[in-house]
């Protein structure tokens, strides 16, 4: 699960330094004179398509680290059992959201709105119940796991 998160992370950041080649193409900060004024447009959509597409990509990892979040909290019995499945399908959104996206366009930009619902009501959920309840710990089993872990030294 934090693996899949890393990745996402990793991606995203590296996608800001097309963003940051855009910028600085679009105010002059590069010199692209040798490209002509249209060539620099061009250039720029380049630099803000190739982050937008990266970011696509990393969408792929941070909705997959949903799937075991979800089986997580199932398993665990600290969290309600239908956040668990909201948890699972929100990570089903968002990969159907990306696949669209790539290969069918047109039917992405109908259907991204109503394909993050399920996503943003995922994760506003298990935020706001870990802030307002946290987790229910009256589970025996995981407190005396807990406790019998020996203090450090």
């Amino acid at each position: 699960m934090v693996a899949l998160a890393v990745v996402a992370a990793g991606i995203t950041a590296l996608n800001v330094v097309f963003e940051f080649a855009g910028l600085q193409v679009a105010t002059g900060a590069v010199d692209m004179s040798a490209l002509g004024v249209d060539g620099s447009d061009a250039m720029v959509l380049l630099m803000l398509d190739t982050q937008h597409y990266g970011l696509l990509i990393a969408q792929i990892f941070f909705g997959l680290w949903l799937a075991p979040l979800g089986y997580l909290a199932h398993k665990s019995g600290w969290f309600p059992k239908p956040l668990a499945l909201v948890l699972v399908v929100a990570a089903g959104c968002y990969l159907v959201a990306v696949l669209t996206a790539f290969l069918v366009p047109d039917l992405y930009l109908q259907i991204s709105g109503f394909i993050t619902i399920p996503c943003i009501i995922a994760e506003v959920w298990i935020a706001g119940y870990l802030v307002t309840v946290g987790v229910n710990s009256k589970n025996t089993k995981i407190v005396e796991l807990i406790e019998s872990v020996p203090a450090p030294v």
